[in-house]
């Protein structure tokens, strides 16, 4: 078959990367593609992802087969939709659908019907009643804008002064429309964990879970980013979180979706606070999380269409440590341009996925705040972590930054 890929992000080329492994793919077009995707297949530049339109036309002109979505924001705009209202296969939520991430308002609405243990939250559309909210409420103080904001929409902090100053951020309009409306959280105290499924109209079947690191710096602190890093198997878990998470989180609320008239296919991702109450649902993205799916993907032996047709997967013992490279300036202010040099003294041990870079002639660019992930593998997490942290070493451009402790 031939395949469309959209998408242009190290999530995007990790996608590509299994299903050009597929034994049933002939052909991967990705749009817009990177360099990394560029060495899978032909890409395709010069059209928004967001242009649902001009997507559906492309992928009709060139006679795809299948299309998968990668990131969040063609999801929300309904490219899905615009598919399937030509008779093309594809891979991903309606945008009705896709309010269970484009709206955080939204998803906190079907959780409490569908009855998803999650943080308790409170939505305003104004600064001032939000500042009274904050005034009453004890620290940490959990700020989110609640639209897409690419992962940096949300503030935890200590400081009820730095919480006022987010709500302010927000409505000035540094997060767009996104950040119209404000929710204020309960604090989840807790490990987090990100756990995956894949959702078809025959159910829903699990992925390997992975924990990501969301804070710039060690130690987590530092400004949010859209992830530092992630690996996988998280070997401290508490027994059988996959299934209770199956059972009384994913299952729920693809119920509730259906009986709200929007029945949800495609990836769906549940971010978890181990809290003493147990798991409790901090967000859901409905896509694969990046930096984790760089980190998940290479331990599938299953082919990977037959996973989006609803196989169950199976999995190798590989351990994967996924480190990202980032701009210097992320996740504010990254600076383009800069040259990337030592790719090719990367050892084979370690997976190369291109996020934030382009080609200028033989020259290979930073192009954006993520720019690398570098994905360590071994028998072990340790040794995975070891080769990745290696790699970091021959990879080198002006102002890189990546944080030290990624599966410490």
């Amino acid at each position: 078959m031939r395949v469309l890929l959209i998408g242009s992000g190290g999530r995007e080329h990790a996608l590509g990367w299994m299903l050009a492994r597929s034994s049933r793919v002939k052909e991967l077009i990705s749009l817009p593609g990177n360099p990394g995707l560029a060495e899978l297949g032909p890409v395709v530049d010069g059209i928004s992802v967001s242009d649902v339109g001009a997507v559906a036309a492309m992928a009709r002109v060139h006679d795809v087969d299948l299309v998968v979505v990668g990131p969040e924001a063609p999801l929300a705009v309904g490219v899905v939709d615009a598919m399937t209202s030509l008779g093309i296969p594809v891979f991903g939520p309606t945008r009705s659908a896709a309010r269970l991430e484009s709206s955080k308002a939204f998803a906190k609405d079907v959780m409490r019907r569908a009855g998803v243990a999650t943080a308790a939250a409170e939505s305003f559309t104004e600064p001032d009643p939000v500042k009274m909210r904050l005034d009453a409420t004890e620290g940490p103080f959990v700020v989110k804008a609640d639209g897409l904001a690419a992962g940096k929409g949300v503030l935890v902090t200590e400081n009820r002064e730095e919480a006022m100053v987010w709500v302010d951020y927000c409505f000035e309009g540094a997060f767009g429309e996104a950040g119209s409306s404000v929710l204020i959280e309960e604090y989840l105290d807790g490990p987090e964990v990100s756990v995956f499924a894949v959702c078809t109209e025959n159910g829903a079947v699990p992925l390997e879970p992975a924990r990501d690191y969301k804070r710039l710096l060690d130690h987590d602190e530092g400004p949010n980013t859209g992830g530092m890093g992630a690996y996988s198997p998280v070997d401290d878990l508490p027994a059988g979180l996959v299934e209770q998470t199956m059972a009384g989180i994913i299952q729920p609320t693809l119920d509730q979706m259906k009986e709200d008239g929007h029945p949800f296919t495609g990836f769906l991702y549940a971010g978890l606070a181990l809290t003493s109450e147990g798991p409790k649902v901090i967000e859901f993205n409905v896509r694969l999380g990046d930096p984790e799916t760089q980190a998940i993907l290479p331990r599938m032996t299953t082919d990977f269409v037959d996973v989006l047709e609803g196989a169950t997967p199976e999995w190798s013992d590989m351990a994967t440590v996924n480190l990202v490279l980032a701009a210097r300036g992320y996740p504010t202010s990254p600076e383009k341009g800069a040259v990337i040099k030592g790719l090719e003294r990367v050892p084979e041990d370690v997976i190369v996925f291109h996020a934030g870079t382009k080609r200028d002639g033989k020259k290979l660019l930073v192009n954006g705040g993520r720019v690398l992930n570098l994905v360590g593998t071994g028998a072990t997490v340790g040794e995975a972590k070891a080769r990745a942290y290696k790699a970091a070493k021959t990879v080198t451009f002006p102002g890189v930054q990546f944080r030290t402790d990624i599966a410490s």
